[in-house]
């Protein structure tokens, strides 16, 4: 399942996943590096009317800033951002972030396949992302985009899900360089840091 891949640091890190992914997430997040030197986009499916719960929990497990990303925003170091709800999130070329309110994807907004494509133009092979548990492909395709441009894919092992048909569909469909369980993730992620 492993391959080999000569690689330059980690420029940025996005997390895409949807049902089932928050138990991993709430461990994940305890356990990351204060200091860690790229950031951290974090894009979840999840119902407008929990808007800032998300949020709300991923700060209150870190040491890391965490905020709801905003229109315009920068990409910073050491920072969690998250797709708000009902928006698609994209980054542009300056490391910004753009919001987009268009159709749906895969049932999705935010779609993690729009967020995966677009960063994978930008930061080619300093780009790592990680897919977790999932009742739909949501990702699939972006991951197929990060390959092509020479970032790092990685999936959460679908036997640690508690949804796995999302990283099940991952693994099929793209080659990952890693597949690693749910707790051995954050572990996965302090690596990163160099």
């Amino acid at each position: 399942m492993e391959k080999t891949v000569n690689r330059t640091s980690c420029t940025a890190l996005i997390i895409g996943g949807s049902a089932g992914s928050l138990d991993v997430l709430l461990e994940i997040f305890p356990q990351l590096s204060q200091n860690l030197n790229f950031p951290i986009i974090l894009v979840v499916h999840r119902k407008a009317s929990n808007e800032s719960l998300l949020t709300d929990l991923i700060r209150n497990r870190t040491s890391l800033l965490v905020s709801e990303a905003e229109e315009k925003e920068v990409l910073k170091a050491g920072k969690v951002f998250i797709a708000p709800a009902d928006y698609h999130m994209l980054i542009e070329e300056d490391h910004s972030i753009s919001l987009d309110y268009s159709e749906k994807i895969n049932y999705s907004r935010p779609s993690i396949d729009v967020t995966f494509q677009s960063a994978a133009e930008v930061f080619r092979s300093g780009l790592v992302c990680i897919l977790l548990s999932g009742s739909n492909a949501d990702g699939v395709e972006g991951l197929k985009s990060v390959n092509n441009f020479g970032g790092r894919v990685v999936i959460q092992n679908p036997n640690t899900a508690i949804m796995p048909y999302m990283p099940q569909q991952a693994v099929l469909q793209v080659q990952p360089h890693e597949v690693v369980d749910g707790h051995d993730m954050a572990t996965y992620i302090n690596k990163l840091n160099n």
